[in-house]
């Protein structure tokens, strides 16, 4: 896990290491992010945000990414239990996953997802996608309580 003092920015759920780090460079290479940490499992990802000791550090959170397909828990239930929060209700979630169902869509966006992104096969392609979705989501997205 990729953890530091200072502002934890970036919450990424992702159990393939190869993906995570391809995502991570990417974020990085905007100069926009100061940290990504890194849950391996939906379980580690529950434990950062909603976790007793951890509390003070979601406040610092700007950004879930969050893949589907987890062991232990599974994206979707992740997604519940951060909208079924009040300390998480409103922070932002985007699935990033290799699945194309619909019915992951459906109940994504059910859950209150606040946007669905399929992994581009390609590397590059890949890096991209996840480059331009970090500058969106930290330099043009407002979230409550921020001021600009």
């Amino acid at each position: 896990m990729n953890t530091s003092t200072g502002a934890m920015q970036v919450l990424l759920v992702e159990d393939n290491p190869d993906d995570a780090e391809l995502t991570m460079d990417a974020l990085r290479e905007t100069h926009l992010i100061n940290q990504v940490q890194w849950a391996k499992d939906g379980a580690e990802a529950l434990e950062i945000l909603l976790g007793p000791e951890n509390i003070g550090q979601v406040e610092r959170l700007k950004l879930v990414l969050l893949d589907l397909r987890l062991p232990r828990v599974d994206g979707l239930e992740v997604l519940r239990q951060i909208r079924n929060d009040e300390r998480t209700r409103l922070l932002p979630v985007v699935v990033l996953t290799s699945s194309r169902e619909e019915s992951d869509l459906v109940r994504a966006y059910n859950l209150g997802v606040n946007s669905y992104l399929v992994k581009p096969v390609e590397s590059e392609n890949f890096m991209t996608a996840v480059r331009e979705l970090g500058l969106y989501w930290m330099l043009l997205n407002a979230l409550p309580g921020e001021t600009r």
